[in-house]
Formats: structure tokens, sequence, C-alpha cells
């Protein structure tokens, strides 16, 4: 149950002053039983002249921001802060959470619950020689029955194991083939492979994006700038998180920001400018995530 301190900044500048189109940001976790947020407080420099906010198609909050149509400004900054408890399942998450129906692979999901996870299931990315198809397999295919969750964290350390971890600055994922063509990847491309992995099986997985934060003795990949994972719905045991690049298992470190199908619906944030093509200056992000001493005596306290 630790306390959890955030601090998301992001800053465009430019050569010359630009106009400001809306931007649209994903930085605000939603209040859970597993996560309870203390405080939130948002930073726009310069001042956006309208903010409005609403629950995208997932759910997520999703903050609106319109500048007046006559700003010119060199820079655009906007600092997101966080203080939160998180109470994630961890090594608590037993076979005995699942519908003893799930319990072993291959199950179905229940008739009430296919229509709403049916666009989940689907594949997402083309995978014209099946080679996604047949990494998957390798964790099914088990004489005597395979358990489910075993299945997904054998799935979830194999990534962590083969795979070797690069940062890439530039926006998008590569193609789970690609991925494994390449033996490496992003936190997101580690994320997409395993989404479609599932699917490929029959799962229901979405995509992940917000904070993973560091503990003196946990070092983990991705930490210093956002992150990306993805939660398999299992039944009984709800939305199940799994980082394959970190091998962690429910939700260990991670701080859940927003969920989407897809990896371009979870952009923390986006916009345009109105200027030259040649006035944008590189693009600085830094992302401080660490847990905190709680207050002595303070068992978390009330959400604001």
């Amino acid at each position: 149950m630790p306390d959890v301190q955030i601090s998301h900044r992001t800053e465009y500048a430019y050569q010359r002053p630009v106009g400001l189109m809306p931007h649209r940001l994903m930085l605000r976790p939603q209040d859970s039983h597993d996560l309870r947020l203390h405080e939130a407080t948002l930073t726009v420099d310069p001042p956006a002249a309208r903010m409005r906010w609403a629950h995208d198609v997932f759910g997520n909050s999703i903050c609106h921001l319109e500048w007046d149509e006559n700003l010119r400004t060199p820079y655009l900054r906007i600092v997101s802060e966080l203080a939160l408890t998180h109470y994630p399942a961890g090594t608590s998450l037993r076979r005995e959470a699942l519908d003893p129906l799930a319990e072993l692979y291959p199950f179905s999901y229940a008739a009430d619950e296919i229509p709403d996870l049916a666009r989940l299931t689907e594949r997402q990315l083309p995978d014209p020689e099946r080679q996604v198809d047949a990494w998957a397999r390798r964790f099914a295919a088990r004489e005597g029955g395979v358990h489910t969750l075993g299945l997904l964290e054998e799935m979830t350390r194999a990534i962590k194991a083969e795979f070797t971890y690069v940062g890439r600055e530039a926006e998008g994922t590569q193609a789970p083939a690609e991925t494994l063509s390449m033996g490496s990847g992003t936190c997101r491309d580690f994320a997409v492979l395993m989404m479609e992995a599932a699917r490929s099986l029959g799962f229901a997985a979405r995509f992940i994006t917000g904070y993973l934060y560091e503990e003196p003795d946990a070092p983990n990949q991705g930490a210093g700038a956002t992150h990306a994972w993805c939660g398999v719905y299992l039944p009984g045991a709800g939305w199940v998180e799994y980082d394959p690049t970190n091998g962690i298992i429910a939700g260990q470190n991670l701080i859940r920001v927003g969920v989407t199908r897809t990896p371009a619906q979870a952009m923390p944030v986006a916009g345009g400018f109105v200027g030259d093509p040649s006035d944008p200056l590189p693009l600085t992000v830094e992302v401080q995530a660490r847990a905190v001493p709680a207050p002595h005596g303070t068992p978390g306290g009330q959400s604001n």
C-alpha cells in the first residue's frame, strides 16, 4: 500500500511564436479500489482560455484545452502532479480468484460478457505469416491442460527474458511481427505483442498507459517516462494487469491512467500548433514517479 508522488512535465518549444490548436490530455487516473487519488494538480503555461473535463468512450478522464486564436507563444508547458495511494493486487492474485470454469485454458467467456468484450478479443494488427499465432501457441500447447494464470504469467516473463528493451522517442508502435523478428522494442511494443498474442488465443486484452513508480529495491525498465503495459480479462478475477517489459504481474508498481483498445487511443498529450513546420524544437518530457513514506499514522485518507 505505498503512497506515490508523480510529476509529469511536457514542454514544447518553437523557434518562432506559434498559435496553439486544441489539446487533449490523458493524465489523471481514475479513483478506484486499487488507487486512491488524494491530489491532482494540472498547470498549463500559457494558460488555456477554456478547459473542460470529460470521460472518453472507455471511461478515461480527459482534459480538453483551447486557447484564443490570437495567442502566439514560443512554448507550451504542461505539468501534471499527482499524490495517491496504490493498492496493487500483486502476489495476492491466486488461482482461486478465477471463476472455476476459467482456471484451465481454453475456456469461454460468459454469454452476457461476450458482446462487451468482442472488440477486445479481435486482432488489431496484421500477422500475414502467422508469426504471432505461432509464438503464442507455445504457451498453450501443453499435455494435460494449461492453467490460465500460468499461461499468461509465462508469456509475460518470456517477453522480459527473450527481448531487449530499447528506448525510442518516436511515436507509434512496431507491429508485433516486427518485434518478434527484431527481438527488441519499447514498452509499447511489448504491450502490443502480448495483447495480440493473448487475443490470438481468444483472450480479451486492452492497452494501458500510465506510470511505473520506483522503489529503492525494485529497479525497472521504463521508469522516468510514461509507461505502457496491458490488461487481460479473466472471469472472476476481472481485468488483470501484465507488464511484459518488467515481468510484473497484477499491477505491482504500476499506476494506471488510461485504458484503450489500441495504443493510438492512449496519447498522454495530443494537439497541434499553427505555424511553420520547421518551428518545433525538440520536445522535452520529464516524469518522476516514486513511492514515498506515508505520514505517520495516516492510512491513506480520502480522495478528492
